[in-house]
């Protein structure tokens, strides 16, 4: 007979629930069972339950319920930034990988666009803190988000959900079917679909004139032609995506799941939260009209309706938009002995990401104007295999290996300048000022493991190492620029950029775990990463650039990391302390240049990232139901000596932009007045890095109180705070983000026979607008690294509003 469907541990352990105190939240930070209070690991774990009083459905809501952890959503380039403890990788190059890993199912997804996935109907959720080398994929130089979807469980469960958010006026639903379909056989089916009738953010566009001039060259007058550009989108957005998975026991030993899923996001305009909320003259430089504050409001345009006509990927009648697909199929292996457990997790994942945006972001009239489509896929098949002991005697082992493959395909069409070309052929690049296409295919190898002896009672002591190896080939071209472009030197078409690029890394660390009692554990670590260099696939080649503009280095870090855990009366209260130091090298940073609308990719040098966690939880037996539970959390992030860094527009010489770039050989030297008539590069050294505050924290409460008749009323109430910080890599004092708190709250009441639920969920109820990271406004700021310099208006990527949303749950 085969084994018993559905009998892996549960997430929370059931033990006291009933008389109040603290339940065990079960992790697998070191690919183990482990409770968060027994793993030495800084972890922060969501269960399902948490996830659905908040309805945290997708990763920016989870980053916006978790100090020290935040998330930027970006129309363009990776599409998004993971910061955990004020590491993270910014958002301007495609071909950056995130310094915070993304692990589904114990599958690793590096791309940024992976917020765009529907992560919902979740087993659980684990946030780790600081490198993660050993466990996880690859890429875990800042932290690792590890995702754990639900399986089908040993009875039929049937879940309907439906919900309205009032103020984006979302229509949302769920249903979920888990049932056996034998003794060793189960399914379980779960979909999600949302649409917006109306956007978080008030749109301030209007019809604006785009004049082109038909030329190709400057010294040749030609006609111009006036189109109308309305005002884009307000960034409502519609998605819908289902996953299916079947989990076969045949006996007590094999486990296999079997999960595919698919999903699709559309939105009328991804720069929808893109504000300009600084401006040296109080006014948009571009438009006057146009308010620069502080609030949810922004403003773009739509590309006029007869130069949409002829650009690749533009929607008709010239609205933006942005389009993401995805799909995966993802197998776990699992053969379990008494002492020992054989693994395998095999994925593929693909995606693919179709914009079109008014680049700039601002409803401006006249050539500046920027307007932008993309069309990029991208592919990744991987294979880990690991074999692990537990035998919980004198010493346990594990010993893995690990491949991948990818392809990223990236293809974009640039309309800007005024410019048009009616002798360009085909007739799709008459308005083009540019054009890029470029790939990068890669392959990694890795092999791992893990030691772990206990000399004496109570002690453990762990060490292990990865091996990677990786291979990287890309290439990049601009099929066609404009002729005018071409003359001023700012594009270099036709002319191919090939890249092979080979990394090798050796990332150990080392662990020591002490339990002087049963709910005490002591331990220390010292830690290694690694992230993998790469090519900047949406870079700009010019006859200025070189292949050294597009490629980058690997990143790395290192450092220790120790703290407590403790239960304390009678588990009753929870107080965790964490302290660590990490020292980061060649941190991989991607800059925008707004004067002239160019990226650079490149490794910053050193930071260091220092700090204290505390965390406490508080669960009176004498009053069961009742939570109260917070942090404080300090963290000094700062970078070490990184010369060659990009100055942001307008910084002058006085203000730190006083070196030079020369080339990859010699990145920087001293300014010299004499023969240099403008610097272009700075030392971040002593400046935070993006988007870390130095305090952070977050106090909350909960109670249910179960009634008489046996129905269930819970109310919880969660505030986060977050100091001042600066929401660019690069130093700009004009994007310093002021301290602000956060509340969310929500009401629920459960009948007796807990077939219904109702909800009421507010989030971020203080309505406070903060930046989550941002770049010089395109087209803005004068004097980079000379005297006199005009600072660059400021565009940040900001949160989203209060929200409002009710919501009906139906289980059977």
């Amino acid at each position: 007979m085969g084994g018993a469907l559905g009998q892996a541990p549960v997430a929370l352990a059931q033990e006291g629930a009933q008389e109040g105190g603290i339940n065990d939240i079960i992790v697998t930070a070191r690919k183990r069972q482990e409770t968060t209070q027994n793993v030495p690991v800084s972890v922060v774990a969501l269960s399902a339950e948490r996830i659905q009083q908040y309805d945290l459905s997708n990763l920016e809501r989870v980053a916006a319920t978790t100090p020290s952890f935040s998330i930027g959503r970006t129309p363009s380039g990776s599409g998004a930034t993971l910061v955990l403890r004020g590491i993270g990788s910014n958002t301007t190059s495609i071909g950056l990988e995130q310094s915070v890993a993304v692990i589904v199912d114990g599958a690793y997804y590096g791309q940024g666009r992976t917020i765009n996935e529907g992560f919902f109907d979740l087993g659980r959720l684990e946030i780790l803190k600081g490198p993660q080398a050993l466990f996880f994929g690859k890429n875990a130089t800042a932290g690792v988000v590890s995702i754990t979807t639900a399986d089908p469980g040993d009875k039929l469960e049937v879940v309907g959900r439906a919900g309205y958010e009032f103020a984006a006026k979302q229509v949302y639903g769920e249903a979920i079917v888990s049932t056996p379909l034998s003794e060793t056989l189960g399914i379980r089916i779960a979909g999600r679909a949302s649409k917006q009738f109306d956007g978080y953010y008030r749109q301030l566009g209007t019809p604006q004139p785009y004049p082109t001039i038909d030329r190709t060259s400057t010294a040749v007058p030609g006609g111009t032609t006036i189109h109308t550009s309305g005002p884009a989108g307000d960034g409502r957005a519609k998605e819908a995506y289902i996953r299916a998975t079947l989990k076969w026991e045949p006996t007590d030993t094999l486990t296999a799941t079997l999960k595919a899923n698919y999903g699709i996001n559309d939105n009328n305009n991804p720069s929808a939260g893109a504000v300009v909320y600084y401006c040296p003259t109080g006014a948009l430089a571009a438009n006057p009209a146009i308010p620069c504050r502080r609030r949810f409001e922004s403003s773009a345009n739509r590309t006029p309706i007869d130069i949409a006509a002829t650009q690749p990927f533009a929607n008709a009648d010239g609205h933006q938009g942005n389009q993401y697909k995805s799909w995966a199929i993802n197998l776990g292996l699992a053969w379990t002995l008494k002492d020992l457990t054989i693994s395998s997790v095999t994925n593929y994942n693909w995606n693919r990401n179709t914009f079109q945006f008014d680049a700039d972001g601002v409803s401006r009239a006249g050539a500046p104007g920027v307007f932008a489509t993309e069309d990029s896929s991208f592919h990744a098949f991987s294979q880990e295999v690991r074999a692990q002991t537990s035998t919980g005697s004198f010493w346990d082992a594990m010993l893995g290996g690990y491949y991948q493959s990818t392809k990223r395909d990236y293809d974009a069409w640039t309309v800007s300048g005024g410019l048009e070309n009616s002798q360009a052929t085909p007739a799709y690049r008459r308005y083009l000022a540019n054009q890029k296409d470029s790939q990068t295919k890669g392959r990694t190898f890795a092999l791992f493991g893990q030691l772990i002896v206990r000399p004496i009672a109570n002690i453990e002591i762990a060490g292990g190492v990865r091996y990677t190896s990786e291979r990287k080939n890309s290439y990049f071209i601009e099929p066609y620029s404009h002729p005018i472009r071409v003359e001023q030197g700012i594009f270099l078409p036709g002319v191919t950029l090939r890249s092979n690029q080979s990394f090798e890394d050796w990332s150990p660390e080392a662990t020591v775990t002490w339990k002087p009692i049963q709910d005490v554990t002591v331990y220390g670590a010292y830690k290694t990463a690694y992230k993998s260099g790469g090519f900047s696939n949406s870079g700009i080649y010019s006859r200025s650039a070189t292949l050294s503009d597009f490629e980058f280095g690997p990143e790395k870090a290192r450092g220790f990391e120790a703290g407590i855990k403790t239960m304390l009366f009678d588990r009753q209260l929870r107080l965790n302390l964490t302290g660590y130091n990490f020292k980061y090298s060649n941190l991989q940073l991607d800059f925008f240049r707004s004067d002239t609308f160019a990226f650079t990719t490149i490794n910053a040098g050193s930071a260091r990232t220092k700090g204290v966690e505390l965390e406490f939880q508080f669960a009176p037996r004498a009053l069961p139901g009742f939570d109260l539970h917070g942090s404080v959390n300090y963290n000094h992030a700062r970078y070490g000596d990184a010369p060659g860094a990009p100055c942001w527009a307008g910084q002058t010489r006085s203000q730190g932009c006083n070196l030079v770039y020369v080339s990859a050989t010699d990145a920087s030297r001293p300014f010299n007045p004499v023969t240099d008539a403008a610097a272009n590069r700075q030392n971040l050294k002593g400046l935070p890095t993006a988007n870390a505050p130095d305090w952070t924290g977050n106090l909350g409460v909960s109670y249910e109180a179960l009634l008489e008749n046996g129905a269930k009323f819970n109310f919880g109430v969660d505030a986060r705070y977050s100091g001042s910080y600066l929401a660019t890599a690069f130093g700009n004092p004009y994007t310093r983000q002021n301290r602000y708190v956060s509340l969310d709250a929500s009401l629920s009441f459960t009948t007796a026979d807990e077939h219904w639920q109702f909800q009421v969920i507010g989030k971020n109820l203080t309505n406070r607008w903060y930046a989550i990271g941002g770049v010089d406004t395109p087209n803005t700021g004068s004097g980079t690294g000379t005297n006199i310099g005009i600072v660059a208006d400021q565009t940040g990527y900001a949160s989203i509003p209060r929200t409002l949303q009710a919501q009906v749950t139906f289980r059977y």
